[in-house]
């Protein structure tokens, strides 16, 4: 369900409730994500999101694994071709429903990036990203061995037609 309250403000609210298992070992999963869209001004823009899931620890459990998402992301447009972003978000899925680690606190990780978006042609966006992530247990390799961070540098074109 998406509401516009004004051209500045959207704010969304999905949900997912089934399973992804078959059905002989069939486990519940409620999701929602809620997340609010802000125009502050013309340049300006936010937004702020929140993501939970429970699912079923067994089938026909009345006890639920908890995961959850807050995340919040701020862009700059400075000018029609040019915008800059950053984004800081942190995951906790500590009984690895969705990421699953051989590590005791499962995957809690914080993640930070920031990015600049060149649109090249009106139907064509160049972006160039760097991104951190930082886990509370050593779940990634970083010179070939485990550590709790990551980093990467990434770019990608993107052609809409």
């Amino acid at each position: 369900m998406t509401f516009i309250p004004t051209t500045k403000i959207t704010l969304n609210s999905s949900s997912f409730i089934g399973s992804d298992k078959p059905d002989s070992t069939k486990q519940m999963r409620y999701f929602h994500d809620l997340y609010g869209k802000f125009e502050c001004t013309k340049r300006l823009g936010l937004i702020a999101g929140f993501d939970i899931g429970f699912e079923q620890k067994y089938k026909s459990s009345s006890d639920y694994n908890i995961w959850y998402t807050p995340y919040l992301q701020i862009r700059y447009k400075l000018s029609d071709k040019l915008s800059i972003a950053g984004r800081c978000e942190y995951y906790n899925d500590r009984n690895n429903v969705i990421i699953n680690t051989p590590t005791p606190n499962g995957f809690q990780t914080a993640g930070y990036s920031l990015n600049t978006d060149i649109t090249i042609h009106k139907h064509v966006l160049w972006r160039i990203e760097a991104r951190t992530l930082q886990s509370k247990d050593q779940i990634f390799i970083l010179h070939n061995k485990a550590s709790n961070e990551n980093y990467f540098f990434t770019t990608s074109l993107a052609v809409a037609f």
